[in-house]
């Protein structure tokens, strides 16, 4: 399958050019000044973060209740059915997260500072951005030419990991990516945890951080999926397709093929850290081609990121690229 035939999406193209007009439409002049910048801008378009902190775009707190529900129209474009319900779960942690830091907290927690911003004018046959993002979410898509739809980076993370007070006592909003992994490493056997277990202490956050494109952050190591046996193999499949169903059907499927192209068996599942709950712990299964990357070591391993990276097309890098080449 080639780059453009993996890519190609043009019902989803469609439907977030459509979606990110009627945005556009519904805005006073000075909120479009800053809900829209230049496509050609690639600093702007590759600094993503997670963190709290200033961002580019038009924030939730600034529009009225019919831009905010187009502003959802569009997010819901890149979502899939399961990740729109994380990401709503995820911005409403912000006021519990407020609660518990109390006036101590460095930053201001708010369920409305949340920023959409698009880059160059979406139309069925141009090539733009988008980017909705505020802390523990950022979700990135770039359309090229009207047809070809690059979803990733796309992070998701939740502080607290486990609300332990309060009306919503045991939400989680990121369970699967925690239970599964720590199923998976519950099926290994002594020497294939051995393997599998790359250090004892987890680092502080995940490798790749907010890095525009991944290169040696990380490396294979860990226990390949050549070495699991038919039940773990499908356990780090499904542990992977937490990741992948972040995405719209149509997409996901387009990643799930990649994946199978790729050959999934070098790919490895490295953890480090505790193995038991409460621990800081860390993990990713990294291929060829994908990283799905996880860490939940903060406020005591309390607080998760997790993130699924495309190691060939982040921000369209490598349809931009032979789109540039074939145009020029």
């Amino acid at each position: 399958m080639s780059l453009e035939e993996l890519y190609t999406q043009i019902d989803t193209a469609k439907a977030m050019a459509d979606t990110a007009t009627a945005f556009l439409a519904s805005l006073r002049p000075d909120q479009a000044t800053k809900a829209q910048q230049a496509f050609d801008n690639e600093e702007n378009r590759h600094d993503w973060h997670y963190i709290p902190r200033d961002r580019l775009g038009l924030g939730l707190k600034e529009m009225e209740q019919h831009q905010r529900d187009k502003a959802f129209a569009l997010v819901d474009t890149g979502l899939g059915e399961q990740a729109r319900t994380k990401a709503r779960t995820i911005i409403s942690l912000e006021p519990i997260l407020a609660e518990i830091e109390g006036t101590e907290g460095r930053f201001p927690r708010d369920p409305e500072l949340y920023h959409l911003v698009i880059f160059g004018t979406p139309g069925s046959d141009t090539t733009w951005s988008w980017r909705f993002e505020g802390h523990h979410i950022s979700i990135n898509y770039t359309i090229v030419n009207g047809t070809l739809v690059a979803p990733t980076p796309v992070f998701f993370g939740s502080n607290p990991a486990q609300v332990r007070h309060g009306s919503k006592e045991g939400l989680r909003a990121l369970q699967e990516e925690e239970d599964l992994a720590r199923d998976l490493l519950a099926s290994l056997d002594g020497e294939q945890q051995k393997i599998a277990i790359i250090n004892t202490e987890a680092p502080n956050d995940i490798f790749t951080r907010n890095v525009p494109r991944v290169s040696d952050e990380v490396q294979i190591e860990g226990l390949q999926l050549k070495d699991m046996t038919a039940s773990q193999r499908d356990l780090t499949n499904e542990l992977i397709n937490v990741y992948v169903s972040r995405l719209p059907e149509s997409i996901a499927n387009a990643q799930r093929q990649n994946l199978i192209a790729a050959s999934l068996d070098t790919a490895a599942f490295a953890w480090a850290g505790g193995v038991n709950r409460g621990d800081g712990h860390y993990y990713r299964v990294l291929g060829s081609t994908f990283l799905a990357e996880y860490d939940c070591t903060q406020n005591d391993a309390n607080h998760i990121h997790a993130v699924w990276r495309d190691l060939t097309n982040d921000f369209g890098s490598d349809i931009l690229r032979n789109h540039y080449q074939q145009s020029h």
